[in-house]
């Protein structure tokens, strides 16, 4: 497995930082155990030499020995292992006694080739005989005025040290490889509820909005799910957007274009002047209903977006109202209803958005100036109260039954009442800008006795 692959970058981490700790630990405990070691056959070493004194101190060198010097004989390992006696590693170790002359009196014959040493101090010594290499212990024994010397052949303690070394070392090369394999295993099955999640999401049908959910998912990859739920919820929406967006533009825009190219088609196969100039004026007509129709469906396609969320500002309603007023100048002028507004020099200050709430009252005044007649009135007012501003278009055309005013709401909904050009998006875009502002809106009777009162209260801390 490569270190591209997140499962093999998980048990070669988990193995090297193992041998990180490992090995310094081995290595610590190796040296501890050695110098313990070191420190134990040393201290056998003082203890034989003291066992020897206090042997003479009791006895006297002269009961052990006599006059003569006492060689005792040492036979080697080999010798031993030939014939068949038990292995004692007596040729390893030995011992020797020095009188006050420095004179050898009492010692082991494997010794008497060893160097001498210093015969003033007691002292530890490296001394070689030979092949071998020698720990020796020197004891002056001040009490008996003698000089004892205990030996011991480094064989004895590389062995011991060999069989630390493959006592530490064995079993973790040994272990390693092993432990490396249920690494690998637990890593694999731990990372088993990803494997799951790519499962669902391979296997997740297009559009769908079920959120994407995992038995006995771990607490770590909680986030992640609720990150990715969120995630597709708004693709989802994107996309979703983007259909209704292309379904309005299909919806809305082919009866201009057909009849642009109706007035067209008339203008070219007729020679009459009169007939031409009224088919043009018809398609340039449907041009100017195409334009506005383009312009709405951009906005509420950018109110849907919410792309106007960073323009959080302070908007004064006045101000906006004398905007959108004079964009229609010409459309009020047409539509021969008469639009009253008690303009104020004071402020009324919202925390908004003044694209959107540009696009809301231009919208209620279209629908109101599309539903009343020729000769009727449309008036607006805009108040500030404590804890709200609210914004009233209030006309005395043919009005909405109460039973039907929710469902004007819906896109591309028109009734039955409407004159003029209107397409059925106006009102669902005034309800999207103020679900943007947590306004309300009502559709309320109107005060003329006929026609439909439409108040928005927009809160000021919105």
């Amino acid at each position: 497995m490569t270190l591209n692959s997140l499962r093999g970058r998980l048990r070669w981490m988990i193995v090297a930082m193992l041998l990180v700790v490992w090995v310094p630990l081995a290595i610590y405990s190796f040296s501890h155990t050695s110098a313990e070691l070191e420190e134990m056959s040393d201290g056998r070493l003082a203890q034989a030499a003291h066992t020897i004194s206090g042997l003479v101190q009791r006895v006297g060198i002269q009961g052990l020995v006599g006059n003569e010097r006492l060689l005792a004989s040492v036979q080697k390992k080999k010798v031993i292992q030939a014939a068949g006696d038990v292995p004692t590693w007596e040729s390893e170790v030995g011992f020797q006694v020095f009188d006050q002359h420095g004179k050898l009196v009492l010692g082991s014959a494997n010794l008497l080739a060893l160097p001498p040493s210093p015969m003033d101090r007691s002292s530890y010594q490296d001394l070689r005989k030979a092949h071998h290499i020698w720990r020796v212990y020197t004891y002056v024994d001040t009490s008996n005025d003698m000089v004892i010397r205990v030996a011991e052949r480094y064989d004895t303690r590389l062995e011991i040290i060999n069989t630390l070394w493959l006592e530490h070392g064995l079993p973790f090369l040994l272990g390693l490889p092993v432990l490396a394999l249920l690494i690998g295993w637990s890593v694999a099955r731990g990372l088993r509820p990803l494997v799951a999640l790519a499962s669902a999401l391979s296997s997740r049908e297009p559009g769908s909005r079920e959120p994407i959910t995992l038995n006995n998912a771990p607490q770590e990859l909680q986030p992640v799910l609720t990150a990715l739920n969120a995630q597709l919820a708004r693709q989802e929406d994107a996309l979703e957007r983007e259909r209704r967006f292309s379904a309005d533009v299909a919806h809305e825009l082919r009866t201009p274009l057909a009849s642009i190219m109706l007035n067209l088609e008339s203008a070219m196969a007729t020679n009459d002047l009169s007939e031409v100039h009224d088919s043009l004026a018809g398609a340039q007509h449907s041009v100017g209903t195409l334009a506005r129709r383009i312009e709405q469906l951009l906005a509420l396609a950018k109110l849907e977006t919410g792309t106007a969320s960073s323009q959080l500002a302070t908007v004064d309603l006045m101000e906006v109202a004398g905007d959108v007023i004079e964009e229609l100048t010409q459309v009020i002028a047409g539509s021969g209803v008469e639009l009253g507004f008690p303009r104020s020099n004071t402020p009324v200050l919202v925390q908004g958005y003044d694209a959107a709430l540009a696009a809301l009252l231009r919208n209620l005044l279209e629908n109101a100036l599309r539903h009343v007649p020729a000769g009727g009135q449309v008036q607006l007012a805009i108040e500030q109260h404590d804890h709200e501003a609210t914004l009233e278009v209030i006309d005395d055309g043919p009005g909405i039954p109460p039973e039907r005013r929710d469902a004007v709401f819906g896109r591309f909904h028109r009734e039955a009442s409407s004159r003029g050009e209107g397409y059925g998006l106006g009102l669902s875009i005034v309800q999207r800008a103020a679900g943007m502002h947590n306004a309300s809106i009502e559709l309320l009777d109107s005060p003329f006795g006929k026609g439909l009162r439409v108040r928005v209260a927009i809160p000021l801390g919105a």
